[in-house]
């Protein structure tokens, strides 16, 4: 039982030590102005549950994004997305 304890704390260090790591690294990309790629995000050119790009605070008019690399439709949809307020 001991050993499982250990075992299980060793992956919880691990798994925390990578999530900081690559917290760590996003903030140095967009500190550097550097956007994540669209594959990255899941970006697709549709909504998602009612999810879209042009309702999201990352949204630059007309085909841009703050984080997101390349051209953005304005319907499209990721993973980051992050509706306005208001």
């Amino acid at each position: 039982m001991d050993r499982l304890k250990n075992t299980t704390r060793r992956g919880v260090i691990k798994t925390g030590l990578g999530l900081v790591a690559g917290t760590v690294t996003a903030g140095a990309a967009m500190a550097q102005d550097q956007k994540i790629g669209q594959a990255l995000v899941q970006y697709q050119a549709t909504p998602k549950n009612g999810q879209e790009c042009d309702a999201c605070v990352n949204w630059v008019a007309p085909n841009a994004c703050k984080i997101v690399e390349g051209q953005i439709a304005a319907k499209g949809w990721c993973v980051a997305y992050a509706p306005k307020e208001g």
